[in-house]
């Protein structure tokens, strides 16, 4: 800092804090926002000071020390244009009691004499700058960061998913509520999406830091958008891959058929395919988790060289119970299929002839088809969070209608960590002509 001709200046600059030793205390002030108390703390801090009079110079290094810091911050919430959880303001009051110093360079021992005046003018400059530096850190720094978290983001080739939020953050005096939109989309067309008729998940426990609540809508929407996005909406299972008792049965059951179309089809492989004919629901009750499927059976011979030749045409009707768990920040679900009929779509009689295919046909989905889906399904769909942030100690809670996962958050590196990643850079420059 150069100042006026004749002037004495003394300038702080290049404030670091070393060491930080605070007892804190974070709480919810209901319509307000997160309350956060730093009360009789202390801080070691060292500056680079700078005299200049006329045409004396003197630089050097001062270690103090601030004890009976208290910290006084409110942060207000909101959401952003783009659904994104965002600082919105900072209201701050911040006090330092006493204060200490140490002084180092050519005139370190002359200003441990004058210590007690130029430490209350440090104390004076600090009760200033702490509120302005939470306002940078809190507005600039965090704000920086939460803008890294995704609220709009890709699964993978078929679909995506939305976590935007649909209003302001609402806190009371036990949690912070934030109401996200949860909702898968179509690739191929956004625009095309699932009416929400599920009901609002309620949360009344407090044992966990965490509590994310899944409503039946969040994997129908999911079910909804893999259906249109054509995702293994027909399946085809050729005779290498059906059992040999299997492909057997289905020779005997359609024995009529084959000789009444042609005789010489009975040299040729069997296949099925399987097609989704509607989206799949979720139900979800107390005692689990459920996922029911449609399909449409087709029994075709593949002669070589030529189309294929439909023998018959059938409905199944499948249940697959559906495990959910969380681990890390990835949500993740396990299929299995518990139960399974199958009927024509001619006649009763034909019905009661597919009966002996039943429990053949289950066991060939349960085998080839299933693990196929879980194999897919396996990596999960990745919850929100920042850079160095998981969930531990996961719970898994079923309710009518919705699911609750409760967690408590682990912290792989500090915060002050996850923010000197990003690419901000903090200068605190104190100045003063005395």
């Amino acid at each position: 800092m150069r100042g006026e001709e004749g002037r004495f200046q003394y300038t702080i600059k290049d404030v670091k804090i070393t060491e930080l030793n605070l007892t804190s205390d974070l709480r919810f002030q209901p319509d307000v926002g997160l309350l956060f108390e730093v009360q009789n703390s202390s801080i070691t801090l060292n500056f680079q000071r700078r005299i200049l009079y006329w045409l004396f110079y003197d630089e050097g290094a001062i270690n103090a020390s601030a004890e009976g810091v208290n910290i006084f911050t409110v942060l207000h919430l909101t959401k952003d244009q783009e659904g994104r959880l965002k600082i919105s303001n900072v209201t701050c009051d911040a006090s330092i009691a006493k204060m200490r110093a140490r002084f180092s360079g050519t005139l370190g021992r002359v200003y441990d004499l004058i210590g007690a005046f130029l430490t209350t003018g440090m104390r004076f400059l600090l009760n200033k700058q702490i509120c302005p530096a939470l306002n940078h850190a809190a507005l600039v720094l965090v704000n920086q960061l939460l803008e890294t978290i995704p609220v709009r983001t890709e699964v993978d080739s078929y679909v995506g998913i939305d976590y935007s939020l649909l209003s302001d953050p609402v806190v009371t005096e036990t949690s912070l509520d934030m109401d996200f939109r949860g909702m898968f989309y179509n690739l191929k067309n956004e625009n095309e999406v699932l009416v929400n008729y599920a009901m609002n998940p309620i949360v009344r426990e407090y044992d966990r830091m965490i509590y994310l609540a899944l409503s039946e809508f969040f994997f129908d929407s999911g079910l909804f958008s893999y259906f249109k996005g054509g995702l293994q909406k027909q399946l085809l299972l050729d005779s290498f891959q059906m059992p040999k008792d299997l492909e057997m049965l289905l020779r005997t059951t359609y024995l009529g058929t084959i000789m009444m179309l042609n005789p010489a089809l009975m040299e040729h492989p069997l296949s099925l395919e399987l097609e989704v004919t509607s989206p799949p629901r979720s139900t979800i009750k107390t005692s689990g988790a459920n996922v029911a499927v449609s399909c449409n059976v087709k029994v075709l011979v593949l002669p070589p060289g030529k189309p294929a030749v439909q023998l018959s045409s059938m409905t199944m009707e499948g249940k697959f119970n559906a495990k959910v768990s969380m681990k890390g920040k990835r949500l993740a679900i396990h299929l299995d299929l518990r139960r399974f009929k199958i009927y024509s779509n001619q006649s009763a009689l034909e019905s009661l002839a597919l009966i002996p295919l039943q429990g053949p046909l289950k066991t060939m989905l349960q085998i080839s088809v299933v693990p196929l889906i879980n194999n897919y399904i396996k990596r999960g769909v990745q919850i929100p969070l920042p850079d160095g942030i998981d969930f531990i100690e996961e719970v898994v809670e079923y309710h009518n209608g919705y699911i609750i996962v409760g967690a408590n958050l682990h912290f792989r590196t500090g915060l002050r960590e996850i923010i000197e990643r990003k690419p901000a850079i903090v200068t605190v420059n104190m100045n003063s002509i005395l």
